[in-house]
């Protein structure tokens, strides 16, 4: 029997502890949410609305965006010639940059020091430097003259290939041993061992990388404009300078170059999950 003055059974004693204990818990998740999500939000609010104050709206409201309309067709030949010599260089440097990385698994030192050399050289040397040295410079030593979208195909396809080669060597490396060894027990050759079970698994391997430097390539062909390939930002200079209307030009392609690298961002994150499902 329960004595007079006590408050119930030890259940009832212990049930303030576990409330309490309840709200604590109840406490963190309310308190991380409002350090985490409510105060940078009001932060960025309130910056973003000292910065609509420091902004000309009268200079705003006279932007005239019709000009973009009236030059549609220049810029998205513009755009064409951008997405090709992107694709393509790029193409071009994949196929060079598993061939180099192939070739420094050859025994023989001076080959693997002039891939080490290649890579090294053109990784440190600017694209800006390595296409106006091919356009102008190359013709000088080679008596080759190339034009300014060739120049622009080349240099950007050979400092990719460097790169993408060590890229491609980092993808092989880290194939498991076992898979080496299973392919010399089946009796393969080397040939068919590198095609059937190496660079597949390395090609896989190496898309996240693959897809940044993509990415970066994409943006970096408006260094090409130096040139006059023809390319986006040749043609958005152009009508710039033409109709006076620079910011208008500039903002558009701005949104174009944004949309298209969240598009690939976007596709090769879905295509890596792809991957990765098939490989579980």
């Amino acid at each position: 029997m329960e004595q007079i003055g006590e408050p119930g059974s030890r259940e009832a004693a212990e049930d303030p502890q576990r409330m309490a204990g309840d709200t604590r818990r109840f406490a963190r998740p309310a308190s991380g949410f409002v350090l985490h999500w409510i105060l940078p939000s009001c932060g960025a609010l309130l910056v973003v609305a000292w910065l609509a104050t420091q902004v000309n709206w009268s200079f705003v409201r006279e932007l005239d965006f019709s000009v973009i309309y009236t030059y549609r067709v220049a810029l998205l030949q513009g755009l064409l010639n951008t997405i090709l010599i992107t694709f393509f260089s790029l193409l071009l440097g994949l196929v060079l940059g598993f061939a180099f990385a192939c070739l420094a698994y050859v025994p023989l030192a001076p080959l693997r020091w002039f891939i080490a050399a290649y890579i090294e050289v053109l990784r440190d040397v600017p694209l800006v430097v390595a296409l106006f040295w091919i356009h102008f410079a190359l013709p000088v030593v080679t008596g080759i003259s190339t034009s300014a979208f060739e120049s622009g195909f080349i240099a950007m396809a050979l400092q990719s290939s460097a790169y993408l080669a060590d890229v491609a060597r980092a993808g092989i490396q880290a194939i498991p041993k076992g898979q080496w060894d299973a392919a010399d027990a089946l009796g393969l050759s080397r040939l068919w061992k590198w095609f059937d079970i190496v660079l597949p698994q390395a090609l896989k391997i190496i898309i996240p990388p693959l897809a940044n430097i993509a990415l970066g390539y994409f943006k970096a062909s408006a260094v090409l404009a130096l040139l006059s390939v023809g390319e986006l930002t040749t043609v958005a200079a152009r009508i710039s300078n033409y109709t006076f209307k620079p910011i208008e030009t500039f903002t558009v392609v701005g949104i174009v170059y944004l949309a298209l690298g969240y598009i690939l961002s976007s596709m090769t994150f879905r295509l890596e999950k792809i991957f990765r499902t098939a490989q579980s």
